[in-house]
């Protein structure tokens, strides 16, 4: 009766609004293909065809590739001889059933060695072509050609060198199925591979499944998504690879032949949802003792695969570059042991949400559609001047007590209550080489001004070197943070809530950072080296790469009137929207859901968030469908057509649904949401910045009086000429060094 209920529960909870997600193709007389059959470039119809299907050809992980090998007409699929730098690997091969195609040759090749490698597929003529298809040449077409790149399956391959020192986590990670991972083989922190079983009881937990593969009596069973009905069961895969620990999840009975890219589980629905995990500060020197987790019920109990890894939570990792390789090497042994999922979703919150919108914007290929929760756009840009200006502020308040309110102070900040600028400026840890450590850096390691200057420097700047690179001069790294110009409390004066004089005060004072992150009276210079490499990297979030041409879900649990302050405020999800409809002129790809902050509100089992998966879901896959029955149209013209009913801005009122865009209006406009959720700024949406929040170092304008909001008098100008002597920020012109990023997939 429980499982029954709890099945009525599940299927109510995810009834999609769109139309049900096909099966998958298969063939009577072969084995279906191992990745999905998507639109190609087209190539030369009379010579064979390479695909690497794993990975990119450039980035592939380890010795072993997963490659598609298509046969000109008319020649069969066994005609085909495939090499590795001249060593015969045909044998590797088996013929597959390719929807839409036929038959084409695939298999695991190993043995690719390190480095650059030529992949060479000919055509062995034995007369076998079908002549009633076409007439057999005189000769076999010229051999077609595929350089891969083979790196370490350590790493790095596009991220930079390696950081170090780095600690291992895996004597502390904890085994789904009970244990732990054990001691590492090496200094890079590799294990052996280990596959164990979890199951679903029928009183809804999950537990250890007895060796032996025998199914205990109280498994439950599920429905997918695909409307296969399967005992609950869950093969969890653990491993290393990029220095990161990494766990798959998928259903499938033991009993069941043992999953490979032609054999996928009866469970599976061919989707995988990647899950990235939160945190930022202490986010460096360490491989982490956890993953975001992937035994996760919303997302299994309806066939999806789930993987995630250590370095994909931005508390063991908070840098977004080695999270999208991570990710992409992840993907690649996933793909390497259960075939090419169809679609690949990212779901993550905070700092879960950072790596999705950059992975997919940076790297685009590794996912198809995201949902994300308490986002920002990204790190150098969303949360670190937010957090910086906010540690100044509070600063400021603390020397001179006197000068502000706290009704000014909250003005001053642009955030909705006074107790943001306390969990705000606590963010700013990130930026101090000795503010948050991980515990797992022995103290000896870790950097000290006078005791340690050549320590490891637990700061986002050092951990993001090989992006930023090293001033020749300090030898420290290069820092894009800047708050030259910038007129603090801009909006308050302009309100009459601060007067001149307490404005000139603000900002005679305020002060920076040194580079050591200590506040001084100087305000901080952007290194110009720095502040253009954020921007051609795409360390601040564009949005006008894979971003532009994917489904963006942005769900916010509603924190900016917590209690004790919070940082995840709701004006991030606006500054990403401003960003895409800067890059794209459209922000149609994005829906916004807005609902009331509670414990567990972002879970796959949880009314909002899982259905925006599943309908998420249906999205992408219709969006793909639109795509292959008409070729030729840009992306979001595919997913304007298809994007779900369900799928609109909205935002949950004590309960009930309220469908309507979201927007930034004040109090009191007629918008619903607004009144509900309030959207309010930062220190610099406050001081007359962008809402995108996409200028690090803005270009500056001589202080001209006659251009304040309010007058000043002939000493209020003079004073306001020394304090802003090298000029005020022009909010109106593009950021110092501000342009799109150089492209996609660069590597470092």
């Amino acid at each position: 009766m429980a499982l029954g209920l709890g099945a009525a529960f599940v299927s109510t909870l995810f009834v999609l609004s769109g139309s049900t997600l096909p099966d998958r193709a298969t063939a009577r007389s072969v084995s279906p293909s191992a990745a999905p059959s998507l639109p190609v470039e087209e190539t030369r119809p009379d010579r064979p065809r390479i695909d690497v299907l794993s990975s990119r050809p450039d980035t592939v992980m380890g010795d072993t590739v997963l490659v598609r090998v298509r046969p000109p007409r008319p020649y069969p699929p066994d005609a085909i001889r495939l090499e590795v730098e001249g060593r015969d690997v045909t044998d590797m091969l088996r013929p597959v059933h390719l929807p839409g195609v036929g038959q084409v040759m695939e298999g695991l090749v190993t043995g690719v060695p390190e480095g650059r490698s030529i992949l060479v597929a000919s055509i062995e003529d034995d007369g076998s072509a079908n002549p009633e298809e076409a007439r057999t040449p005189a000769a076999p077409p010229e051999p077609a050609r595929l350089t891969v790149t083979g790196h370490p399956l350590t790493g790095p391959v596009f991220s930079g060198p390696h950081q170090s020192p780095f600690v291992c986590g895996t004597e502390d990670f904890e085994l789904a199925w009970g244990g732990r991972l054990g001691a590492p083989l090496d200094e890079d922190c590799s294990v052996r591979t280990r596959v164990g079983y979890v199951y679903r009881t029928l009183g809804g937990d999950f537990a250890p499944l007895p060796q032996g593969g025998r199914i205990p009596t109280d498994v439950a069973e599920t429905t997918t998504s695909t409307g296969a009905r399967v005992p609950y069961v869950v093969r969890v895969e653990t491993g290393t690879v990029n220095r990161s620990v990494y766990e798959t999840a998928v259903l499938h009975d033991p009993r069941e032949p043992e999953p490979d890219p032609w054999t996928s589980p009866d469970g599976w629905n061919r989707r995988l949802v990647y899950k990235f995990g939160g945190g930022c500060p202490g986010g460096w020197y360490v491989q982490g003792d956890r993953t975001a987790g992937v035994v996760d019920h919303g997302m299994l109990s309806r066939g999806y695969a789930v993987a995630s890894a250590s370095l994909n939570v931005f508390g063991n990792n908070c840098n977004d570059l080695l999270a999208a390789e991570t990710a992409n090497a992840v993907k690649e042994r996933f793909s390497l042991t259960l075939g090419v999922p169809d679609h690949t979703l990212g779901w993550g919150h905070s700092g879960g949400a950072y790596q999705a919108h950059q992975i997919t914007d940076n790297q685009p290929g590794l996912l198809d559609g995201i949902v994300v929760s308490q986002s920002y756009p990204d790190v150098a840009s969303a949360t670190v001047p937010a957090a910086t200006d906010a540690a100044l502020l509070r600063a400021y308040s603390e020397a001179r007590p006197e000068a502000l309110t706290r009704e000014q102070q909250r003005a001053v900040s642009g955030f909705g209550h006074w107790e943001g600028i306390g969990a705000m400026a606590d963010a700013a840890a990130r930026i101090d080489p000795r503010g948050v450590c991980p515990g797992a850096l022995p103290e000896s390691e870790r950097y000290h001004p006078r005791d340690r200057p050549d320590g490891a420097r637990c700061d986002l700047y050092s951990h993001t070197v090989n992006v930023y690179g090293v001033d020749p001069e300090t030898g420290l790294p290069r820092r894009p943070l800047d708050n030259v110009g910038v007129r603090y409390g801009l909006s308050a004066l302009a309100e009459g809530v601060i007067d001149v004089d307490e404005f000139l005060d603000l900002n005679e004072h305020i002060g920076g950072f040194d580079t050591d992150g200590r506040i001084v009276a100087e305000r901080t210079e952007g290194d110009t080296e720095a502040v253009e490499a954020a921007y051609d990297s795409g360390r601040l979030l564009h949005g006008g790469g894979g971003l532009a041409d994917i489904p963006i879900v942005d769900h916010r649990p509603y924190q900016d009137d917590a209690s004790g302050g919070d940082i995840h405020m709701r004006y991030h999800s606006f500054s990403t929207r401003e960003r895409l409809r800067a890059a794209n002129g459209t922000d149609a790809n994005q829906v916004m859901l807005v609902e009331r902050h509670r414990p567990g509100v972002f879970g796959a089992d949880q009314p909002v968030a899982g259905r925006a998966l599943t309908e998420l879901d249906a999205w992408v896959t219709a969006a793909a469908q639109s795509s292959r029955a008409r070729p030729g149209g840009e992306p979001i013209e595919h997913l304007e057509r298809t994007r779900p009913d369900w799928l609109t801005d909205a935002c949950w009122i004590e309960g009930e649904r309220v469908v309507a865009p979201q927007t930034t209006a004040g109090p009191g406009e007629g918008d619903r949401c607004a009144d509900a959720f309030p959207v309010y700024g930062s220190p610099r949406t406050a001081a007359g910045g962008p809402l995108a929040s996409d200028v690090l170092k803005c270009r500056l304008t001589p202080f001209d009086e006659a251009e304040q909001p309010v007058e000043f008098d002939e000493g209020q100008t003079e004073r306001a000429r020394e304090i802003f002597s090298e000029g005020v920020c022009d909010w109106s012109e593009p950021g110092v060094g501000q342009r799109p990023p150089k492209g996609p997939w660069q590597f470092f």
